[in-house]
């Protein structure tokens, strides 16, 4: 029996054309479907138009949309596929991680780097791969599929502006290789014993600071009037600088003293932190409340963030919660 699937659109380059601007998403929800018949041979598809925009222009409350939208449909479906831009998909598919738990169904993620309407485009293998793997048997949980690659949603990260093979799996395996009609499992799924659970808030007040040499600590001032979180891209393994007279380590002690989270993540975008190895980061661990990303990609460290803070800003609360993992498949 095929299974029932429903399409969330919400724009991106896949359902792009040209205007006297420049590119941007116009193609609805059911043409986006009629440039892929064979879709409708592998399941049955409900089209469901949630957004048409740019994903720069993607903002936190519509994830929680997006979530709302799964759950209002849940039990109706066996699986969801939703259509984004790829600028800001990385952050889409670990926020849904974040609001969409003990999944027991697919939530698929895809788009494009060429809009379906191109003469030459990725979009309808990507449409399709996804599709099918939404209609796979055992298949559970938040994945972004792109160029064949089936990526656990926090995983996920845009590593490519323009090429076909624009995402990757950071610091974990791809999930399954979509090979034409052929599926390759990599990571085996579990199986929740209760019910899925919906979020619906998010907490939007972090900041990303990415260090780079000659950086004034003041920054930190500014920061910590605006927002409540920050997340500080370090270098290497992860430290924060105190040499002279740009010394971090004294603003950051000003802001987790005014309860304020702060999350060390690092630069590079393979291996993650340690900041237990060098004095620039140990200093920072024994003398203040501060966490540390780890081998988090910095979209799920952020999103992970808004979700936490959005039930809890106590700082051993966030803390239990932020090295928690939400589940195996994950770790993060």
């Amino acid at each position: 029996m095929k299974k029932n699937i429903l399409f969330i659109a919400t724009g991106g380059t896949i359902a792009s054309a040209k205007t006297s601007d420049g590119l941007a998403p116009q193609i609805t929800s059911e043409e986006l479907l009629g440039y892929v018949p064979e879709i409708k041979e592998l399941c049955n598809v409900t089209a469901l138009q949630l957004l048409n925009i740019d994903s720069t222009n993607i903002q936190p409350e519509y994830w929680v949309l997006m979530a709302e939208t799964i759950e209002k449909n849940y039990y109706d479906y066996d699986g969801f596929v939703i259509s984004h831009g790829t600028d800001t998909m990385s952050y889409t598919s670990a926020a849904l991680s974040y609001l969409i738990q003990n999944l027991n169904k697919p939530v698929i993620i895809t788009g494009s780097q060429k809009p379906i309407n191109a003469d030459i485009t990725d979009a309808k293998k990507n449409l399709l791969d996804s599709f099918r793997f939404a209609a796979e048997d055992g298949v559970s949980g938040v994945y972004l599929i792109f160029d064949g690659k089936a990526i656990i949603g926090t995983r996920a990260r845009k590593v490519k502006s323009k090429s076909y093979s624009a995402f990757e799996s950071i610091n974990f395996p791809v999930a399954a290789i979509i090979d034409d009609m052929r599926i390759t499992k990599y990571i085996r799924n579990e199986k929740f014993t209760e019910g899925v659970k919906f979020y619906k808030d998010i907490f939007p007040s972090i900041f990303l600071l990415k260090l780079a040499p000659g950086m004034e600590p003041d920054v930190l001032d500014y920061i910590g009037e605006k927002y409540e979180g920050v997340v500080i891209e370090s270098y290497g393994v992860g430290g924060v600088p105190f040499q002279d007279k740009r010394n971090f380590l004294e603003k950051l002690g000003a802001l987790t003293e005014k309860g304020k989270i702060i999350v060390i993540a690092t630069q590079v975008m393979f291996e993650g932190s340690d900041m237990s190895i060098y004095e620039v980061g140990v200093k920072a661990l024994k003398k203040y409340n501060v966490l540390q990303a780890y081998d988090m990609t910095v979209e799920a460290a952020i999103t992970k963030l808004m979700w936490i803070m959005a039930q809890t800003k106590d700082y051993e609360e966030v803390k239990k919660m932020f090295y928690t993992r939400i589940n195996e498949d994950s770790l993060y």
